[in-house]
């Protein structure tokens, strides 16, 4: 049980090490009593991590050697507990982590809540109060649509990190409470072209620059009803806020639904239209030879996943509904069928070279027939399943990992 104050928590991420470093400098300056986290892990690949610790007068660098060189290794070996003793430090009144910019939010996040120091989750002790990310407007739109992996850039949080620097941009920028604007795109175009991304990807999340505000004019751009750490439901609303439906600078958005199943071998050559000209895809699919679980389809920039997001609430497996969140119960019940139950297909598209209307004629081509759905559950059993283990696109000919950690949000989530 927490016997004293919690102290506030601010999370800082973004691709760019120079303006996050500023941003934090701004918020440390701020308020007196402010401790600046910093995990550097361009070392991490030999099991080094630089720790910057600054609070008052004292900078202290610290050289941690860790016997798996990862970034859930560090968030359990190092962040966390340290979060705990700075938290119960009486001249530290808030706590700033300047993420590494391999790492993404959402699952620091969820550490902080989830994961328990001795007996405890650190949330006992600190109160996350806003997630703050960072966009190099001269660089963003490039890594955002790009097909670079975090290693071509020397960024990887592991050996085995395969994430695309695309899908760090895009998750850093849909999970903050504020987007803090650095810097200048290269010329009116591209400006324009990453604001309409910007707007369908995250429309609810205001935008400041960072050089005109303060440490406290940043924090006190946060919504009174931003996520402040709030993990995403697989199952939830795809959409938060209210994005532009209209075209701009060729970007546009496109809401995939349907009430029936997708056959496997389709939807697998389908997911092709999903590589090349598309910004971003998240969502649910339902497949007909997995009919149990929800599939979870996430895509950003050249690289594309599929994952599990747990079962239906119709599966005979599946969660009570007391134990799911008011928001997924809500859903689930406006598009409840009597035979299907929760089960439906739910993407959420934004293009960019593609357009809409040939995203959406790949998908609905993919699933079942009228003949195919009045076959029934025991012969879609049947039918080749060339998802039947994890599965990454695109196909190499070369043997890969399945269960690349980049698949979904859920699996990260799992394997922490």
């Amino acid at each position: 049980m927490t016997h004293h104050p919690r102290v506030p928590l601010v999370l800082v991420s973004g691709l760019a090490a120079g303006p996050n470093a500023a941003l934090a400098e701004l918020l440390r300056v701020a308020e007196p009593g402010t401790a600046v986290v910093h995990h550097d892990l361009r070392e991490i690949h030999s099991g080094v991590v630089r720790r910057r610790l600054k609070l008052g007068e004292r900078d202290e660098l610290t050289v941690l050697e860790l016997a798996h060189g990862c970034v859930s290794c560090t968030l359990r070996e190092d962040l966390l507990p340290l979060l705990r003793r700075l938290a119960r430090r009486p001249e530290v009144t808030r706590i700033v982590v300047r993420l590494d910019e391999a790492m993404e939010p959402e699952p620091v996040s969820w550490a902080v809540r989830n994961v328990l120091v001795g007996e405890h989750p650190v949330s006992d002790d600190v109160d996350l109060r806003a997630v703050l990310t960072v966009v190099d407007c001269a660089t963003w739109l490039t890594d955002a649509t790009g097909d670079d992996e975090l290693a071509d850039r020397g960024l990887q949080g592991s050996p085995e990190d395969e994430r695309t620097v695309a899908q760090v941009a895009l998750s850093q920028v849909e999970f903050a409470d504020v987007l803090v604007l650095a810097g200048a795109a290269t010329d009116a175009w591209s400006a324009a072209k990453a604001s309409a991304v910007l707007d369908r990807v995250a429309p609810s999340i205001p935008r400041v620059e960072l050089g005109r505000i303060d440490g406290f004019g940043v924090l006190d751009a946060v919504p009174a009803n931003a996520r402040r750490g709030e993990v995403t439901d697989m199952h939830g609303a795809l959409l938060r806020g209210e994005p532009p439906l209209h075209d701009d600078c060729g970007i546009a958005l496109l809401t995939f639904t349907a009430r029936r199943p997708f056959h496997p071998s389709r939807l697998h050559d389908a997911l092709d239209v999903l590589l090349d000209g598309v910004v971003r895809t998240r969502g649910r699919a339902w497949v007909a030879s997995q009919p149990d679980v929800a599939f979870w389809i996430e895509s950003a920039g050249g690289g594309l996943g599929l994952g599990h997001a747990g079962p239906w609430l119709a599966s005979p497996d599946g969660p009570e509904w007391t134990d799911v969140s008011p928001e997924r119960r809500t859903l689930a019940s406006l598009r409840w069928d009597p035979v299907h139950g929760d089960r439906a297909q739910e993407l959420v598209v934004v293009t960019d070279q593609a357009t809409p209307d040939e995203v959406e004629a790949a998908l609905r081509g993919a699933l079942l027939t009228d003949a195919e759905l009045a076959e029934g559950p025991e012969a879609w059993a049947r039918y080749p399943d060339p998802f039947g283990d994890w599965h990454e696109e695109p196909c190499e000919d070369t043997e890969t990992d399945p269960a690349r950690h980049d698949a979904t949000a859920a699996n990260r989530k799992e394997d922490q």
